[in-house]
């Protein structure tokens, strides 16, 4: 008998149309929700013995997993786990597989990386607005030739933000870590943080969240910015003072900042950054695109198959611990 898969949240039913669903279907008994889970739904999720969580849309806790009886493995589209706790996962013996590797991320976060510094430097969207309000008014916006970008986090989504940034005639400074950087450019500037911050002309974050960059970029970071200056975050919300943030961009401290993540998630609908003038907001869609959720599907249907034969890649394991844990398996090994 298949077992039982229930997919999470698929609000624009992209995952339920990507071609490798149908492989899934081979594999298991697939359920597709295309809302978010309420408690309404927690008696229904003992059938489940695995689930398809698309990135941190549904918060996977304690609470959740009292409900899953009979849940064995899920498959977490992307390479972190931030909004699940995997101590209640390990314990019952729930295993956490990721999507890692995935190639469609690394080219997508770019293009609304540069879609926010273009739009913030040229003024698109207050344009727009003009032009569909009957207006001709030109606003002036600014160039970023030869400006500095200063990427924090030059690595594997931080680097292609830096190739873009060449054909643009932009300086590169990239956040010196105290470290040896055998594979920079020679092109690019390493700097300590606070530097890097009072020196660039555009912010651009491109790190992981972690205990060492949660809150990173603090008000006196922030204080340090050219008044001149772009702050760009496509990466994780938390690791700005989104409170700090909020002054600096009211105080016009700072010219503006592209924003795609939020401390909390959804944006709150009251939220100053709503609002401000200076502020560009898109609601965290940077791995958003049908390439990238069809590639998670294909990554889901592998993973699976591994899981039943008992060969599941341990690379892809969050909690290898899991395994430790004495229940019945949908694999013999």
């Amino acid at each position: 008998m298949k077992p039982k898969l229930l997919v999470l949240n698929d609000h624009e039913g992209v995952l339920a149309a990507a071609p490798a669903m149908a492989q899934l279907r081979e594999l298991a008994d697939v359920t597709i929700m295309d809302r978010p889970v309420t408690p309404e739904d927690y008696p229904n999720l003992a059938q489940y013995q695995v689930i398809f969580a698309l990135r941190e849309r549904t918060k996977l806790d304690e609470a959740f997993f009292q409900h899953c009886h009979n849940l064995e493995l899920i498959l977490q589209s992307g390479g972190h786990a931030y909004h699940l706790d995997q101590d209640a996962a390990t314990k019952r013996g729930i295993v956490v597989a990721l999507g890692r590797g995935a190639k469609g991320p690394v080219n997508v976060m770019p293009q609304l990386t540069w879609a926010l510094i273009l739009g913030l430097s040229r003024q698109i969207v207050p344009m727009h607005q003009s032009m569909q309000a009957g207006k001709w008014r030109e606003t002036v916006g600014t160039s970023i030739y030869g400006r500095k970008i200063g990427i924090l986090g030059y690595g594997r989504h931080g680097k292609p933000i830096g190739k873009i940034a060449r054909l643009f005639g932009m300086e590169i400074l990239a956040l010196d870590r105290g470290g040896e950087y055998a594979d920079d450019e020679p092109d690019v500037t390493r700097l300590p943080l606070a530097a890097l911050m009072a020196t660039a002309d555009i912010v651009s974050i491109h790190l992981k969240l972690s205990d060492q960059s949660r809150g990173l970029i603090s008000r006196e970071l922030l204080y340090k910015m050219k008044p001149t200056a772009l702050l760009i975050n496509t990466s994780r919300g938390a690791i700005v003072d989104e409170d700090a943030l909020i002054d600096v961009l009211r105080e016009g401290r700072i010219a503006g900042a592209g924003l795609d993540v939020f401390a909390i998630e959804p944006l709150a609908t009251d939220s100053p950054l709503r609002t401000l003038p200076n502020v560009l907001l898109t609601p965290h869609i940077g791995w958003k695109v049908d390439d990238v959720l069809h590639e998670w599907v294909g990554f889901a249907a592998n993973q699976l198959r591994g899981y039943l034969r008992g060969d599941l890649d341990p690379k892809v394991v969050l909690n290898p611990a899991a395994f430790d844990v004495a229940r019945n398996r949908l694999h013999s090994n």
